[in-house]
């Protein structure tokens, strides 16, 4: 475990290292280099931290165990309604802000055209936020059942 992180530690820091140098060249060739980087450290970035989630997923809902059978049947339980309140609302906040940036990049473009229908815009872009709320309330609701 502690090796995989160690592996995606040293790849965030020799990817910025490659990134200051080649930006400090300043030439097309530097340039295309560390888009190259770029990609190879996000093929093997999130493979990594994939794998290192999937291996402290089982330490996180098992953290609080008992000697009894039944206190263990009830902690596991317990944790992995944790990881689903933190799914429903991660996976909301990330939905909300790819909804965002779409609706408020097009309402940007319209009210910079035609300045009457920012009210229309920000209800738009309300909508989307209504998506972290949705996922902010079901978190509550399946913490409240723990």
């Amino acid at each position: 475990m502690e090796l995989i992180l160690a592996l995606n530690i040293l790849i965030v820091l020799v990817t910025v290292g490659f990134g200051v140098y080649y930006i400090v060249k300043k030439n097309e060739k530097s340039r295309k280099l560390l888009k190259k980087m770029l990609r190879v450290n996000v093929f093997t970035f999130i493979p990594l931290m994939l794998i290192a989630m999937a291996m402290l997923v089982p330490d996180a809902v098992f953290a609080m165990t008992d000697t009894t059978t039944t206190a263990v049947a009830e902690n596991s339980s317990a944790g992995l309604g944790y990881i689903a309140a933190a799914l429903a609302t991660g996976l909301a906040t990330i939905g909300t802000g790819y909804a965002v940036g779409a609706v408020g990049s097009s309402a940007l473009g319209a009210v910079s055209e035609d300045p009457k229908i920012l009210g229309k815009t920000l209800i738009f872009v309300g909508l989307a936020e209504g998506i972290a709320i949705y996922g902010l309330i079901i978190s509550i609701l399946i913490i409240g059942r723990l």
